[in-house]
């Protein structure tokens, strides 16, 4: 696998909109999908102009900047207002849904029947260690209220630290019965664990990228199908931001490349600004 991802030209269906087969299909090319997390409109669409043909986003980007909890239920609204702006985008779009935002899988399915008719193809949806049937019953009643969307069903084990690889293992199994297309365990760094999972799952195995833990080309040989970067990005950006208002308050030229005023304004409309390389 080389550095960058492969571009994968996705179909359309009869209206030109983006189709569930073609972000599926991206989960068995021979390269598996580097799906990179966007926090907002201009974010997104900067990234599928670096090639990328899916873009995931990150909940705690869209709770930080509304002001609220991460992995509390609480951003619901935001959620949605962000896949309307994106779902029209130049790219596939998956939704990070956090736990679907309410513990009643009915409620849950109307939600990302929501998130279908705005333009979204995949959703994440974890279950930050909740009893493993209510999680099933979640991923069932999403494919029964949006049949085209792509679940990727996730486990907390390795993320809260609360379960090794058996427990992991039997929530993965269960969430693949209930119609999950795909299974992530963020927190998952170990290689043997990871091949070991890989070699148990029917279903492609999504893992968070760490830069403490195995290289996306180590990934793809590990059998991994898919890696996310969660709120990496959104953090290194905020991270970017601190650094360079420290460097000039002290007299120093911040470092590193900055977008120009007129081209975040084209990105934040889908349009392509001078410059910017498709």
């Amino acid at each position: 696998m080389t550095d960058s991802p492969r571009v994968t030209e996705p179909h359309a269906d009869a209206v030109g909109r983006p189709s569930l087969t073609a972000f599926a299909a991206l989960h068995h090319a021979a390269e598996p999908l580097f799906l990179p997390n966007a926090w907002d409109r201009a974010s997104a669409t900067a990234l599928a102009a670096r090639g990328f043909p899916a873009i995931g986003t990150t909940s705690l980007g869209v709770a930080a900047a509304a002001g609220l909890p991460d992995g509390a239920s609480a951003t619901r609204d935001e959620t949605l207002r962000l896949a309307r702006a994106l779902g029209t985008g130049p790219f596939l779009l998956s939704v990070d849904a956090e736990d679907g935002y309410s513990e009643d899988p009915t409620a849950v399915g109307e939600f990302t029947r929501e998130l279908a008719a705005a333009g979204a193809v995949g959703i994440n949806l974890e279950d930050a260690l909740g009893p493993v049937r209510r999680h099933a019953d979640k991923i069932a009643a999403v494919k029964a209220a949006a049949p085209g969307l792509f679940v990727n069903a996730r486990t907390d084990t390795y993320w809260l630290g609360e379960g090794g690889e058996r427990e992991t293992l039997r929530r993965l199994d269960a969430y693949q019965q209930a119609g999950a297309d795909g299974v992530f365990v963020p927190g998952l760094t170990d290689p043997g664990t990871i091949a070991a999972v890989v070699r148990r799952v029917e279903v492609p195995l999504n893992i968070l990228y760490s830069p403490d833990g195995p290289s996306v080309p180590h990934l793809a040989d590990l059998g991994v199908r898919r890696v996310s970067l969660g709120s990496l990005l959104y953090r290194r950006a905020l991270g970017a931001a601190l650094e360079a208002v420290a460097d000039i308050g002290t007299g120093r030229r911040p470092l590193g490349p900055a977008p120009s005023y007129a081209e975040v304004d084209g990105l934040s409309r889908y349009g392509t600004p001078p410059g910017t390389a498709r």
